[in-house]
């Protein structure tokens, strides 16, 4: 049986639009993950402006309702920055007790947030130490997310 010409050229066309397809494919999927990876970032972006605007209402005005703002802000801002962020990345560092380096920062943290809610509740301390404090612990979020 002899394939004419004719069918030989719809064969090739369609061979054609088959890897024009598949070629595209890897294309859709990293715009999908670059758009992702861009929502992710802009999330954390605003999450960390709000800490930093609630960080300066403890700093002004001490009261156990602003830090306890603070905290669950933080606590959004950890949880999203582990769930997304280690997803996308997939990079693991272990330090010598086999406790991951992730895991470390966040015990950081709430250490930190710790040492915070001692010195918000002290009112003999000066509003230096809450500062500091307040960008050690930003310093800490800032560290974990990149």
């Amino acid at each position: 049986m002899k394939i004419s010409q004719e069918m030989r050229t719809q064969l090739d066309a369609l061979n054609k639009q088959n890897s024009n397809t598949r070629a595209s494919a890897p294309h859709f999927d990293s715009m999908v993950r670059a758009q992702a990876t861009k929502l992710q970032q802009n999330e954390l972006q605003k999450l960390m402006a709000e800490l930093t605007a609630q960080g300066e209402k403890v700093i002004r005005f001490r009261s156990f309702r602003d830090l306890a703002a603070y905290k669950r802000l933080v606590r959004r801002f950890v949880k999203e920055a582990v769930e997304f962020g280690m997803r996308l990345k997939k990079s693991h560092s272990f330090n010598l007790g086999g406790d991951s380096r992730p895991l470390t920062i966040v015990e950081e943290i709430d250490n930190k947030l710790n040492e915070l809610a001692d010195t918000v509740l002290d009112q003999e301390k000066n509003a230096v130490e809450v500062l500091e404090l307040i960008g050690e612990i930003k310093g800490l979020l800032v560290n974990l997310y990149t």
